[in-house]
């Protein structure tokens, strides 16, 4: 997998296939302590064929997928231009302009294979091109794995704030990489 394999995605006809991958991947990204139901509450609510159609279709984000040999998304990230709403968020990231990634999630089977790095690469080289000085993100903070991901690829916590995951709330670390 290298970067070539990664592309902004503009179709909303590629929305099904990425709530599809992002169904299977989202709940990975939960603490053990999520149940099934509220991982599902909140795919339902946010992780919609309609939702990516929306965002594809929006002036202020970027989809990114990588894609397998045979054109299946394996993986996916969404990048928001857009300064954060959250106070928390605002108190750990004050610096203007910035970006957000939002979501980055590769299927189980393509873990390892740099796909997450493809992506990243992706994500960071559009918010520099738009003129962010920082990307930032919120990682849940008994997700080990990602925040190990996020650490080598220059990330540093920044912060904390929380997330509603089907009405649990949830504890995250905001992350932020310096672009400038």
């Amino acid at each position: 997998m290298n970067d070539a394999a990664v592309h902004r995605v503009t179709d909303p006809a590629d929305a099904e296939e990425l709530a599809s991958v992002a169904a299977a991947t989202f709940p990975l990204a939960c603490p053990p302590s999520t149940t099934a139901e509220a991982a599902a509450a909140f795919t339902a609510l946010h992780l919609t064929a309609e939702k990516f159609r929306d965002h594809l279709t929006a002036d202020d984000r970027d989809v990114f997928a990588a894609r397998d040999d045979t054109g299946a998304v394996i993986g996916y990230c969404l990048l928001i231009h857009a300064d954060p709403t959250a106070d928390d968020v605002r108190t750990a990231i004050p610096e203007r302009p910035v970006c957000e990634l939002s979501k980055m999630y590769v299927l189980p089977g393509h873990h390892g294979a740099r796909v997450s790095h493809a992506l990243m690469a992706a994500a960071v080289a559009a918010a520099r091109d738009a003129g962010a000085v920082t990307l930032w993100l919120g990682v849940n903070q008994e997700n080990v794995r990602a925040q190990k991901f996020y650490r080598k690829t220059g990330f540093e916590v920044a912060g904390e704030k929380t997330f509603d995951v089907g009405g649990r709330i949830e504890h995250d670390f905001v992350m932020r990489l310096p672009l400038t």
